[in-house]
């Protein structure tokens, strides 16, 4: 799985590490990102999401149902993982 949040389709960004010297190396900013377990009420099932932290408060404050359904208009959301 890649490291891209399935929610707000956050991924890696790519910066420099600058010493004390000012020497510049090419380094990753990675996501706050896990995988997590939700209950979608609305299709009575469990399923498995590939989240970042900004992807759980979207989640807490909209909804589960909205934010699934906002992020497959967006195109982030290309599967979801039914558990069971």
């Amino acid at each position: 799985m890649s490291k891209i949040c399935q929610i707000t389709g956050k991924k890696a960004m790519v910066g420099n590490n600058v010493s004390h010297s000012k020497r510049r190396t090419k380094r990753t900013f990675n996501v706050n990102l896990f995988r997590k377990k939700f209950y979608w009420v609305e299709q009575q099932e469990w399923i498995d999401l590939n989240i970042s932290a900004a992807g759980l408060r979207t989640i807490n404050k909209v909804g589960l149902d909205a934010a699934i359904t906002a992020a497959i208009e967006k195109g982030y959301l290309k599967e979801i993982r039914i558990i069971g």
